[in-house]
């Protein structure tokens, strides 16, 4: 029976460029036929399919965090979201913190089309985000005022952690277990994001997902990744592997730390050696 290998993208599959390295490209495409490939990612499906263009893509994809199992056909496997009601409450409660976040949305569950609503007022992280990587993103709707939405995917705030590290525990109070909240540094604008999520949203349910669908055990599965959102997928996984530019927390809890970076295909490396063809 083929093994399952799940890879985060950014900082551990895609390189600092935030592209798949040619060499990461055609380890992946050698190795796709002996072995069951895929990946577990903030990302939404629309990006995910643009980093990977041009490589199989035959496994369920796990997307937005955990928020969402999907194929790379488009069909649906499972999806968490937040109601309009308590998305709504978040966004209000974090007004006395002076920021405000993006909110991604699911608009229709065939075409998996996604909204990215952003705010009327940006600090300089999230504008710089937006000019530099969304600049022609079709998702993204600008608001006077930002809201909570129906099927609110995730809400992410964007800041120096002095501002967010006091938000999450403010939220945490308020909420409890209605939500599941990430804080991870962000090492590619050298800030913090702050993702918060539907409680079962996370990358460790997500992965539970894919195995039942799969007739996958966990002991046969073996995942990737460097930062926190990763962590919980890392505690259940068979084997758990942080590349070396991984967070201290990851590594902490990782089975393999490698000795490669994502600058250095350190995912890539590990799938040529480990996936045998027969």
């Amino acid at each position: 029976m083929q093994k399952l290998y799940i890879t985060d993208l950014d900082h551990t599959f895609l390189q600092s460029s935030q592209k798949v390295s040619n060499f990461s490209k055609k380890i992946w495409s050698e190795k796709v036929n002996h072995a069951l490939l895929s990946v577990a990612t903030a990302r939404s499906f629309s990006k995910t399919h643009e980093f990977l263009k041009g490589l199989p893509l035959k496994v369920p994809l796990i997307l937005l965090d955990g928020a969402m199992v999907a194929t790379s056909e488009k069909k649906l496997i499972d999806v968490k979201t937040l109601s309009y009601n308590l998305s709504s409450s978040i966004i209000e409660e974090s007004k006395s913190f002076e920021i405000e976040p993006f909110v991604i949305s699911l608009n229709d569950h065939k075409s998996l089309e996604e909204t990215f609503a952003i705010p009327p007022i940006l600090n300089s992280y999230q504008s710089y985000l937006i000019e530099h990587n969304y600049a022609t993103d079709n998702r993204l709707s600008f608001k006077k005022r930002i809201d909570g939405v129906k099927d609110t995917l995730k809400i992410v705030y964007m800041g120096e952690e002095s501002v967010l590290q006091p938000l999450s525990k403010h939220l945490k109070k308020v909420f409890g277990k209605e939500i599941e909240i990430k804080l991870s540094p962000e090492n590619y604008m050298n800030c913090y994001f702050l993702t918060i999520l539907h409680p079962l949203g996370d990358k460790a349910n997500a992965l539970n997902i894919v195995h039942e669908y799969l007739n996958r055990s966990l002991e046969d599965t073996t995942v990737f990744g460097d930062s926190v959102n990763d962590i919980e997928m890392f505690k259940i996984a068979g084997t758990s592997v942080a590349v070396s530019n991984a967070l201290k927390e990851v590594k902490d809890v990782a089975d393999i730390i490698l000795n490669r970076s994502n600058d250095e295909d350190g995912v890539a490396h590990y799938l040529e050696e480990n996936i045998k063809v027969d």
